[in-house]
């Protein structure tokens, strides 16, 4: 992809984990990427990562949940990078509790980053979907979306992902731009990793009790999720529309 065809993609919570390694396999594909996470100079390591491949990338701190942040980082990679047409809504908290421990605030921060933050980055960035007739979105769902103990909160925001998702895919469709979201399983990462140490286990037995659970009989890891993001962002993928990919190593009920 030459310099004057490069699309540009957003990727939110990009600074580690799932977000970093999706944003690096972009890079891959040939797409200038834009970095966000809630630190700018966190997000460093990840652009001088993709810089080093030649590719282009700007990293840029915004709390996703704010209306004007998120536009103000929009224009601004617009302005550095080119007009952002890939989109993947990957930033995301957790505040794990049972319900009658769960409080107000642990419930609006949650719902505040996955589906707010997801609504106003997903409005900003339309708009250069929209001029182009071209676009993707990919927001970042979870297997939790059936339901998971602990987490009614987290599971609340990313079943109503998938609703927002699809609403999208049928509102945008027409101006080219395909909307869908992934939804891992088990996914080894910094967030896996605390959630082991939260419940008392070690990260070892908790991976393998989570392999037990898995049809293929083992975890899953960032490259997975980048691999179904790289198809979902590419010309290929240009009539898959408003779906929800499991990537959980076997069939969700």
């Amino acid at each position: 992809m030459t310099n004057a065809h490069r699309r540009t993609a957003i990727v939110t919570g990009a600074a580690r984990g799932i977000g970093a390694t999706v944003a690096k396999r972009l890079a891959v594909d040939g797409l200038a990427v834009a970095v966000l996470d809630l630190d700018e100079g966190s997000c460093k390591q990840v652009v001088a990562d993709i810089e080093a491949t030649g590719s282009h990338a700007v990293g840029v701190g915004v709390d996703v949940a704010d209306e004007t942040a998120v536009e103000a980082a929009v224009s601004r990679v617009a302005e550095e990078l080119g007009e952002p047409t890939v989109l993947v809504n990957n930033a995301g908290i957790t505040r794990d509790n049972l319900l009658f421990k769960m409080t107000a605030q642990d419930w609006d921060a949650v719902m505040n980053v996955h589906l707010r933050g997801s609504f106003l980055t997903s409005r900003a960035v339309q708009k250069y979907m929209v001029e182009a007739k071209w676009g993707r979105i990919i927001n970042m769902s979870s297997r939790s979306a059936v339901g998971n103990r602990g987490q009614a909160n987290y599971s609340a925001a990313k079943a109503g992902l998938q609703g927002f998702t699809k609403t999208l895919s049928i509102e945008l469709g027409k101006f080219g731009v395909t909307v869908n979201a992934i939804a891992p399983g088990f996914i080894v990462t910094e967030m896996t990793e605390a959630t082991a140490a939260r419940v008392g286990a070690s990260f070892e037995d908790f991976k393998a009790a989570a392999a037990t659970q898995t049809p293929m009989g083992r975890v899953g890891y960032p490259d997975d999720i980048a691999h179904t993001a790289s198809f979902l962002a590419s010309e290929g993928a240009g009539f898959v529309c408003g779906q929800v990919v499991y990537v959980a190593g076997g069939p969700v009920d």
